[in-house]
């Protein structure tokens, strides 16, 4: 039986606690730092060793995991823990853009040390559990090295070498939880403006939540579509989902509720429309909201647009 890896933990919010109790429990010899140092109370309690600079942190283990804000305070921390950094590996799961990330990548190999760039796709309490899985990029040798350790938090999901990746697809998984979320009190807004109490109402937005994979499904395979950009336009064409949206924004008009999430609902059709995509399928507007692609990088037989209405590319 292998020895446990010791692993330093710095960063010690909800998310970082649990990582460190996760670590505890599996066996690994934790040493943590907070810039708060009673954080580390009740984990000390716990098994943990706690220490007094970043520099003693990064210094006490190979593994060093980072659970901050963003890369700004994670950067500070590295920087004054820079003469013990060479040789470490240190995982970043603080949450930031994937330039940003790539920046730093770069600074840490500078320092003679490796960034491994992580997001833990579940909250605090579910780290270690079944449902936790972790998205990870960066120096594939270094990920292998200790991916065991790290398949202690979540199940680990290697995307590649580019220390962006993890990261993007860790806003992309936030940008569809954070649009979710605004999209329940939005609606739970327009319920209580027209005297339906948010205890009412909540419970069954969040069931049209958990409906909505089955429903949008239904028309077929949603991730195909915006691979292929073919859009058969059955059951939900642009057109209609479109005068939905606008539907949507009349009763938040109409009923004093702010309209900045709606407008940019609609304004997704409305591009859509003016792109002669009102015959296709809702997953049409991914075609206007993508980054540009140049014609010469479209796949073979793709469709797009006429100005007649849809046509298939050769």
């Amino acid at each position: 039986m292998s020895t446990p890896t010791p692993v330093t933990l710095i960063g010690l919010g909800p998310m970082g606690q649990a990582m460190v109790r996760t670590l505890l429990a599996a066996g690994h010899p934790v040493t943590v730092w907070n810039r708060t140092p009673s954080r580390a109370d009740a984990l000390v309690a716990e098994g943990a060793t706690r220490v007094a600079t970043p520099a003693e942190a990064v210094a006490a283990s190979d593994l060093v995991v980072l659970s901050l804000t963003d890369y700004a305070a994670a950067d500070a921390v590295l920087a004054a823990a820079a003469d013990v950094l060479p040789g470490r590996t240190v995982v970043n799961l603080s949450s930031d853009t994937p330039g940003t990330t790539r920046r730093a990548a770069h600074w840490v190999a500078d320092q003679g040390a490796t960034l491994v760039v992580g997001g833990i796709m579940v909250p605090a309490p579910l780290v270690g559990t079944a449902a936790a899985y972790v998205y990870y990029s960066g120096p594939e040798a270094a990920f292998r090295a200790h991916e065991r350790t790290l398949a202690t938090l979540g199940a680990p999901r290697y995307l590649g070498e580019d220390p962006g990746l993890a990261q993007l697809l860790y806003q992309a998984q936030l940008d569809v939880f954070l649009t979710a979320l605004s999209g329940v009190a939005h609606a739970a807004a327009l319920a209580e403006a027209a005297g339906v109490p948010p205890t009412r109402f909540v419970p069954e937005a969040l069931r049209t939540l958990a409906d909505t994979p089955a429903t949008v499904e239904s028309g077929g395979a949603v991730g195909e579509a915006f691979e292929t950009g073919v859009h058969p336009g059955t059951p939900s064409t642009a057109t209609m989902m479109g005068a939905t949206a606008a539907h949507v924004l009349g009763a938040s008009e109409e009923l004093g509720v702010d309209t900045a999430l709606p407008r940019a609902v609609l304004s997704h059709y409305e591009a859509a429309l003016a792109a002669g995509h009102g015959r296709d399928d809702w997953t049409a507007i991914f075609e206007v909201v993508r980054a540009p692609r140049e014609a010469d990088d479209l796949p073979s037989g793709r469709v797009e647009a006429t100005a007649q209405g849809v046509g298939t590319t050769a």
